[in-house]
């Protein structure tokens, strides 16, 4: 009975690794679609959103039936609850690739990036994806030293997020309006991605800790 019920807490939390691993394909399809103006890549990511939405709906599913079956306590509760919230984190990770993925479709066959301009988010996409990657890894091990490089590893982010700001406001900027909505939207959606990594994580040392880490908005 009780290896039974510890299954089952295991594959609750595998179920989220791959989540993680769902959303990390998801952003380097969308980056790539981006950079590349690929359609065929935006539309794959887009159709596949709705597997990230089905895994997030079982794992609740089965979150809530171990809270109503099981009345875990201590740190399996811990596991129970922090999987309902990270569910949630990594679904909204999958709906920001979709909305990269999304600006490419609605572009094309126009590019929606100037040249200069699409290095850095093709930088964002690698940092995102390693993020990802990694939060995926810190789930099945609850490994502390890696959970805690997601918060150094999320400051790459940041830095081209708010470079992005000071490329938009150079006197030299010569794309227009357009382009610069598109561009601010697009790094805001890299760094709230990251954001929700970082959120996982941070939900892997409480489970560990039983201390939740300081406050982070996503």
């Amino acid at each position: 009975m009780r290896d039974a019920y510890q299954d089952q807490l295991d594959e609750l939390a595998e179920s989220l690794a791959a989540m993680c691993t769902q959303v990390a394909s998801a952003m380097e399809k969308a980056t790539r679609a981006l950079l590349e103006a690929d359609l065929q890549l935006a539309e794959e990511v887009i159709s596949e959103d709705a597997l990230v939405d089905d895994t997030r709906a079982a794992a609740e599913e089965n979150a809530f039936a171990l809270l109503a079956l099981q009345a875990p306590v201590a740190t399996d509760l811990r596991i129970v609850v922090s999987a309902i919230h990270g569910a949630g984190d990594i679904e909204r990770m999958g709906d920001l690739a979709l909305h990269v993925a999304q600006a490419a479709r609605r572009r094309h066959p126009q590019p929606v990036l100037p040249a200069e301009v699409a290095p850095y988010f093709s930088e964002m996409g690698r940092v995102g994806v390693a993020l990802a990657i990694k939060a995926g890894e810190v789930i099945r091990t609850r490994d502390l030293a890696r959970a805690n490089e997601l918060e150094t590893d999320d400051d790459a982010m940041d830095d081209l997020h708010k470079h992005m700001f000071s490329v938009l406001m150079d006197r030299d900027w010569a794309h227009g309006v357009g382009p610069a909505v598109d561009i601010t939207l697009l790094a805001r959606f890299y760094e709230r991605y990251a954001d929700h990594a970082v959120a996982v994580a941070r939900r892997i040392v409480y489970v560990v800790t039983g201390q939740m880490p300081g406050p982070l908005t996503v």
